[in-house]
């Protein structure tokens, strides 16, 4: 008797230990956990990266999830500070025991993530961040769906030099994030022998401005590249043209389109933005048409932008790892799922990974602000 209570306390633990491999199989629900700004001065980029997921996901679960498993996203707020983004990571992982991290929000949060993310082999998928540093060196529980910021760059300034404008400065935000951003610009203009006339920095979560707008204003540049988040991307663009800077501001992905666009509100007008994800508002590629009809389906709070879609599409690209990885997935059969996924074409926006490529898309393009806050590609 002593034996076979023995052996069914070892069986009991031994499946208990297990748990963590196939998560919340009894329940049949795959939890994620996201780490994002949803206060502060970046709380849209969080917040919208959330609502676009979260349209997908609901739409996904009500016609019966994917092989039976119904999918939750767990949010905590980071303030798009990075000590808040780790400990949120840990709690996910220690208290929550997540089957993956989700969406992400900033280069400065998820490097702080990284370390536990790396120690606990926990997959991390999608973040809004196109940093190289999450890139290289390779990991294979690391998954972007999003092109980097040195495609992003590199578009930016292939199209100022192509008009001819070669005097080109680059305010940035002083964190890894700005300068991932500025080191995206350096390499492209190494490679046509140029560097940048000027630049200037801004705090991460700060507007203060004044001593990046005169260093840059003095240096006359034809083009301002900024990297860093929408309100002080505002700030700047409002600053340096009460200075007399009559140049062109053009902005990586990140800034957030419709929030900049909602920030500067009339002088928006010609400001420049690269993009990484198909536009939310078109009516002639499937995805789009897909997105925005999940969009008005949803009501509330959903509404088309850049973000939302980046969210939504990440969450669609999730959903077809999880797919391919069984009835029973654990983070080995989800890695090795998504691995197949090659050449995807996800409706007019290809993914695609890979055993030693876990980037899934290079796509950019380069949009333009309107002063009534449209977007015009």
């Amino acid at each position: 008797m002593k034996r076979r209570h023995l052996l069914q306390h070892l069986a009991a633990t031994s499946a208990a230990l297990a748990l963590p491999s196939t998560f919340a199989q009894s329940e049949r629900r795959i939890v994620l956990g996201q780490s994002a700004a949803f206060s502060g001065p970046a709380a849209y980029l969080g917040t919208q990266l959330n609502r676009g997921a979260k349209v997908y996901f609901d739409a996904l679960n009500a016609a019966g999830g994917v092989n039976g498993h119904t999918v939750e996203l767990r949010t905590l707020d980071d303030g798009y500070e990075p000590e808040r983004c780790k400990a949120n990571t840990e709690r996910f992982i220690e208290k929550d025991n997540v089957f993956a991290l989700f969406g992400y929000v900033g280069t400065p949060t998820c490097l702080a993530a990284m370390p536990v993310v790396q120690e606990n082999r926990t997959i991390f998928f999608g973040p809004f961040t196109g940093a190289e540093s999450l890139r290289e060196p390779f990991s294979r529980n690391v998954f972007h769906v999003r092109a980097s910021y040195f495609d992003e760059t590199a578009l930016i300034v292939k199209q100022l030099t192509s008009l001819g404008l070669t005097r080109i400065a680059v305010f940035y935000q002083d964190d890894a994030y700005g300068k991932a951003g500025l080191d995206g610009v350096n390499r492209a203009l190494k490679g046509l022998n140029l560097t940048p006339v000027a630049t200037g920095t801004v705090q991460r979560n700060t507007v203060e401005v004044a001593a990046a707008v005169k260093t840059i204003a003095a240096a006359k540049p034809e083009a301002v590249v900024q990297i860093t988040a929408y309100k002080s991307a505002a700030a700047f663009i409002r600053e340096a043209r009460k200075a007399g800077y009559g140049g062109t501001f053009y902005n990586v992905s990140f800034v957030g389109t419709q929030a900049l666009a909602d920030e500067l509100g009339r002088d928006a007008r010609g400001i420049m933005i690269s993009q990484v994800m198909p536009s939310p508002f078109s009516t002639t590629a499937p995805l789009s048409r897909e997105y925005l009809d999940a969009v008005a389906k949803a009501g509330g709070d959903a509404n088309a932008n850049y973000s939302s879609m980046e969210g939504y599409v990440a969450a669609k690209v999730f959903a077809e790892g999880l797919k391919r990885a069984g009835r029973n997935p654990t983070r080995e059969s989800f890695i090795t799922a998504m691995e197949s996924v090659q050449n995807l074409n996800l409706g007019g926006f290809n993914v695609s990974f890979g055993a030693r490529d876990h980037v899934a898309s290079h796509f950019v393009e380069l949009s333009m602000l309107t002063e009534d806050g449209k977007v015009r590609r």
